[in-house]
């Protein structure tokens, strides 16, 4: 259970600061519904299109699998903490349909992408891991957008750079469980 909430809690703060920045443009109702089935949908295939990379990856390679998924994890969490997203770029996408929308769905699931190749390593049950990042998605991506109006810019940046923290820690600690262990 620690791993799972290890494992969702910063899929959910990403989400949540993008959502944020998206909510600065105030969308409408039917505009958020739309936001977050598309957040949740990217976000709960991407794990199992990371899974389907990852498993004949990890066979070809074989025990150093465990030891590239943590380095991919590790990977996308300093991506997450260094990176800069542009807040005026992610307004003007919450109107967007076709590629744009395309665009928007992948700009929040990379990270799910990463946790996908290291499913097989956390040793955690797939299916119930899928439904609870889609879950967290949807509920996460519609209280951002709820709040970005009364969020400061520090706040929404504070909570990506602590999902980034997060997945850091999180292959960090595979990396000590698999050398002790």
């Amino acid at each position: 259970m620690a791993k799972l909430i290890a494992l969702i809690l910063p899929l959910g703060l990403d989400t949540f600061a993008v959502a944020a920045t998206l909510g600065l443009a105030a969308p409408s109702a039917r505009e958020r519904l739309r936001i977050s089935l598309l957040f949740s949908a990217f976000e709960g295939a991407m794990p199992l299109i990371g899974l389907a990379l990852g498993a004949p990856l990890g066979h070809a390679i074989g025990s150093s699998a465990d030891y590239l998924a943590i380095a991919v994890l590790l990977t996308f969490g300093l991506y997450t903490l260094l990176r800069h997203e542009d807040d005026d770029q992610l307004a003007r996408l919450t109107a967007a349909r076709g590629a744009g929308a395309l665009l928007l769905g992948l700009s929040v699931s990379l990270d799910e992408l990463a946790i996908g190749f290291t499913l097989g390593l956390l040793r955690v049950p797939v299916i119930p891991v899928i439904i609870a990042i889609a879950a967290q998605a949807f509920v996460i991506t519609q209280a951002g957008m709820r709040l970005g109006t009364r969020l400061s810019d520090r706040i929404r940046d504070g909570a990506e750079r602590l999902a980034g923290v997060a997945l850091s820690v999180l292959a960090l600690t595979l990396l000590i469980e698999k050398l002790l262990f």
